[in-house]
């Protein structure tokens, strides 16, 4: 009874804010329903106990003062824990009880399984859930939270379709689902307010809906798609019949009506359209057309398919023989033996290209839709883009006018990787998607032959925008531009190392491409790990000014030893390429990284032929480029325990990015800070 009368004697002064938080916490007769959440939180997210060390009951300083936290009224309206390597689970009923939270960041952190139902949280209008490995369904519940405005859960293990109920969420601004694993089709959302999207690199499928909203987005919004289609991305939309399935119109199988064309696919997804009126002897080519997507095996598949074709034909003559008299309905049985053969046909080509795919051919992972074959790839003409230390680059035009680019591994640097080390390796690198990252397509390999197919990206290297070709220098480039693309490779980098647990082990600005719409997308990512070292201790390409050598952490430099490449070598090749951004020099020209900090901002300032001086808007672009030079410098530490992670490298980045960034309107301000209750 007492401490009923002391509870209500509290509440009024509560509600008014006059009784610190603090004085709340330490009470003894209550534990605040706020702080029991995140409490709550804690114990499954952090596993190891390492992480959210402040997050106590026994805390002197009450739970408005933890880490990330921040109250209005005792109550928590914003919750920030980003980066902090959390590798448990976001659980249900911990956070979900907050319901003043307005604010949610958990990006950059390791939490995996299933998003919980957000419907508690009825004043939230920022969620960040991005570079973690969330895993199941887009939780319906979102689109319950009618004051939500952005929403970003890119770059994670997501499944499913996207809730069509998004399309009712009136005041969404941002939604970013890129880089998940999401299918079905794409909601028609036609919000006015909405000004950010992205859903690129799933494997979504149909046409796109034209609605005024979606229009306003580019290609790349949606790019990494395969089979979506529509207006929005200039690609057509063709429908696609059931391989050998008899349209219901048919009266009499084999010959079809004119009114019809024979449609045939080869279980890919790709199609085969006539236009001339189908007669026996045109469907024994057709049925050849199935096997020459198989490369190097076409004899074998197209005797199978002709035999297995001829077969169907001799029963269907048995079962329907010709007659001058008048058309006859087929009946049941009939349509249900050529579908049983329909269906027996289509799986033993299917087990006949899985043979073929793993004896030679073209194999497209990750659920990418073959849209070439072997064949037509190397009978495209090719141009020599580049030689390294993984193989050789060359850019190929097929005959559809579709170019990409392939680079041949070299025989010798792979001898010790094995036929299903290289199918497993290959078959996780193609399951990275991501903005910045360049993706690969498909592969080959018979014998010491291995090609790679990635996108081709049409504006070059960033090692030719810094450096300009053999005879002009190129300046170097403005900080806005340096930020730019030090915040693209950044992302890349930390979604490989974040998001999959893998390394670079050999980034250089050649290894940096320039997409579409000058985006900065890393290339040749991952391969290092399955190259054999050098035969001997002085292997080419391995000098103190060679470029190679120069991207090379210390660690990795030490004369006869192999070095694995790891996340922290892959974190000083970055402040290498930063430095190269910033000066405009070859790695080879930078000073040691044994200078002090103060010489080499000197160094800096030099080779971009700053003298000081200058206008409040030049100061400015100076003190941004010393904040970038200070972040180069922290990668480059000699020690890898020193240097950063990615994912702190980017956050800094990040920080350089926000405070160069101009007073936001009123609007912008609501969404990107926190919000009034």
């Amino acid at each position: 009874m007492a401490a009923g009368f002391l509870l209500a004697l509290l509440f009024p002064l509560l509600l008014s804010g006059v009784l610190p938080s603090s004085s709340l916490h330490s009470s003894p007769l209550l534990i605040p329903s706020d702080a029991s959440a995140l409490l709550d939180f804690k114990l499954k997210a952090d596993l190891k106990g390492n992480k959210l060390l402040g997050f106590s009951s026994n805390s002197s300083s009450g739970f408005c003062k933890w880490f990330g936290v921040r109250c209005r009224g005792n109550r928590v309206v914003r919750f920030a824990c980003e980066g902090m390597g959390l590798d448990g689970t976001f659980a249900p009923a911990t956070l979900t009880r907050l319901d003043q939270l307005r604010a949610l960041s958990l990006q950059g952190n390791s939490l995996a399984g299933p998003i919980p139902d957000l419907s508690g949280l009825v004043n939230l209008k920022i969620l960040y859930l991005d570079h973690n490995i969330f895993s199941g369904l887009v939780p319906p519940s979102i689109s319950t939270l009618r004051r939500l405005k952005i929403v970003d859960l890119s770059s994670n293990n997501l499944t499913g379709a996207i809730p069509a109920s998004f399309d009712r969420m009136g005041r969404l601004y941002y939604l970013r689902l890129d880089s998940n694993r999401l299918t079905g089709s794409v909601p028609p959302l036609n919000q006015t307010t909405l000004r950010i999207f992205n859903v690129s690199h799933n494997a979504l499928s149909g046409p796109i809906p034209v609605t005024a909203a979606l229009s306003r987005f580019r290609r790349t919004a949606f790019r990494s798609n395969p089979d979506l289609c529509g207006e929005i991305i200039h690609r057509e939309c063709r429908p696609v019949q059931p391989f050998f399935r008899p349209s219901p119109a048919t009266p009499t199988p084999p010959p079809l009506p004119p009114s019809q064309n024979a449609q045939l696919h080869n279980g890919g997804g790709g199609g085969y359209n006539s236009d001339k009126k189908p007669k026996k002897a045109e469907r024994k080519r057709h049925i050849l057309i199935v096997g020459l997507s198989t490369g190097f095996f076409v004899l074998i598949c197209s005797a199978l398919c002709f035999a297995m074709a001829a077969s169907r034909r001799s029963k269907s003559k048995e079962s329907f023989p010709s007659s001058p008299g008048p058309k006859i309905a087929m009946d049941t049985d009939a349509v249900m033996r050529i579908e049983q053969e329909s269906c027996e046909l289509e799986e033993k080509v299917r087990r006949v290209q899985e043979v073929m795919g793993k004896s030679g051919s073209l194999v497209f992972p990750a659920g990418e839709a073959q849209g070439y074959t072997l064949e037509q790839l190397l009978r495209a003409s090719a141009e020599l883009l580049g030689r390294g230390t993984m193989g050789t680059t060359y850019k190929a035009v097929l005959d559809n006018r579709l170019i990409v680019c392939v680079k041949r591994l070299d025989a010798g640097r792979m001898r010790g990787t094995g036929k299903e080390e290289f199918e497993r390796h290959m078959g996780s690198v193609a399951g990275l998607r991501h903005p910045n990252l360049v993706p690969l397509r498909a592969y080959f390999q018979a014998k010491e032959e291995r090609l790679l197919v990635y996108d081709y990206q049409p504006n070059g290297s960033l090692s030719s925008l810094i450096h300009g070709s053999k005879s002009s220098r190129a300046k170097p480039l403005h900080w806005t531009s340096c930020l730019k693309i030090a915040e693209d490779v950044g992302q890349g980098l930390s979604y490989i190392h974040q998001a999959w647990r893998l390394v670079h082990g050999n980034l250089k600005s050649s290894n940096v491409l320039l997409g579409p719409d000058f985006e900065a997308c890393i290339s040749d990512y991952c391969l290092s790990v399955l190259a054999s070292p050098f035969p001997d201790d002085d292997p080419p390409n391995s000098g103190p000014s060679s470029s190679a050598a120069c991207y090379a952490a210390p660690e990795a430099r030490k004369p006869n030893r192999h070095h694995q490449p790891t996340s922290k070598s892959d974190v000083y090749s970055y402040g290498v390429v930063l430095m190269e951004l910033l000066t405009g020099k070859h790695p080879s020209e930078h000073p040691p990284g044994s200078m002090e900090d103060d010489a080499v901002a000197d160094w800096v300032r030099w080779s971009r032929g700053d003298g000081g001086g200058g206008d409040e808007e030049e100061e400015n672009g100076r003190h941004k480029l010393e904040m970038i030079l200070e972040v180069a410098m922290a990668c480059r530490a000699a020690s890898p325990e020193q240097r950063p992670t990615m994912w702190q490298v980017l956050k800094m980045i990040q920080e350089i990015k926000d405070a160069a960034a101009a007073v936001m309107d009123d609007e912008e301000n609501d969404l990107l800070t926190t919000a009034d209750p």
